[in-house]
């Protein structure tokens, strides 16, 4: 029978695979966007996602495990609607838009990833790889909220002409 464990490690796994995938789609979004602000936002967000990597590999240490990664289908499907986007809406006012909605997917994605990793951290007594799971989470968190705050303050109005 499985516990907890076996399912931290599962999740663990695949939110490692995830930064990964994200960290090689970053660059293409960042590429993509019209607004210099946006393409700053993405290449802000690779540098911490390539952080994530590393504390991942940490947080399989703190639990004396090899880092593994398990096939994140979630992820690849959120990145691959996303190229959908950014294909469809090439050129169009709109482009940066539907790159924030297609960010914001992935952002999600993580937030709801790291917040159960984290509780399980605790609940599995591990604080040291739960304050990691919480800096992850936080910036997660910020990294969707800026986004948010570039289509709220011009992006969405651009995308109407």
């Amino acid at each position: 029978m499985k516990t907890l464990n076996d399912l931290f490690f599962e999740e663990l796994a695949d939110i490692y695979n995830a930064e990964k995938r994200i960290a090689q789609a970053l660059p293409k979004l960042a590429d993509a966007a019209r607004s210099e602000e946006l393409k700053a936002a993405f290449e802000l967000h690779l540098k911490e996602t390539e952080g994530h990597v590393g504390k991942v590999e940490e947080i399989f240490r703190l639990f004396e495990t090899e880092p593994q990664e398990a096939e994140c289908e979630a992820t690849a499907g959120l990145l691959e609607e996303g190229d959908e986007l950014a294909e469809s809406f090439e050129g169009s006012p709109a482009l940066d838009a539907a790159l924030i909605c297609a960010a914001q997917k992935v952002e999600h994605y993580e937030m709801a990833s790291y917040g159960c990793l984290h509780t399980w951290a605790r609940v599995l007594d591990n604080t040291e790889a739960a304050e990691l799971l919480a800096e992850i989470l936080e910036e997660e968190k910020a990294a969707d909220s800026a986004l948010n705050e570039l289509a709220k303050s011009f992006v969405n109005e651009e995308a109407l002409t």
